[in-house]
């Protein structure tokens, strides 16, 4: 049984948030993927958005890209969590997904993540926080991914300090 479900308004989305995907397994998260749509399948959107929390869903990711009304439609069926990832768009960069988004109506909660693979991450992560509320063991992982991050800064700096940051940047721009 999922905690997570996740929807995506197009196929052509999966590869954008791989690394929702990819964090989730990585804290051992369970997890559904769908594609459906709020604009052409309205229908099946709406009942399966009906049904999530019968079948035991804790949170719902949805990623939608341009007129992005997936989310809120999402969050309008279910009192479930939705947190809503904008896909970058050719016509916007992604801007016209994030309002779409950002801007519900009083009552109808989405959390926003930003567009870029960061939304996907981030969007993973804020459900592990959500489940950790009640699980110990993914707290405790949450915790040490958040000192693993931590120490990741700290040693960038100590090679920044020992080489100065004219060499820094050198040796950051020769491994591109």
């Amino acid at each position: 049984m999922p905690d997570v479900a996740i929807i995506l308004g197009s196929d052509s989305d999966l590869p954008r948030i791989r690394e929702c995907f990819s964090t989730l397994e990585d804290f051992g998260v369970p997890f559904e993927v769908r594609v459906s749509s709020a604009h052409r399948t309205p229908d099946e959107t709406k009942e399966w958005a009906k049904g999530l929390r019968a079948r035991g869903v804790k949170v719902v990711i949805a990623a939608a890209g341009g007129a992005a009304h997936l989310p809120g439609v999402l969050a309008a069926y279910t009192t479930l969590p939705v947190i809503g990832i904008p896909i970058e768009t050719a016509l916007a960069g992604g801007i016209d997904s994030i309002l779409s988004i950002l801007q519900m109506p009083s009552g109808i909660p989405v959390g926003t993540m930003p567009a870029g693979r960061a939304g996907g991450t981030n969007a993973a992560l804020y459900a592990v926080a959500m489940l950790a509320i009640g699980d110990a063991a993914l707290a405790s992982k949450l915790d040490e991914y958040r000192k693993t991050l931590a120490r990741g800064v700290m040693e960038k700096n100590e090679k920044l300090q020992a080489a100065g940051y004219k060499e820094y940047i050198r040796l950051m721009e020769s491994k591109k």
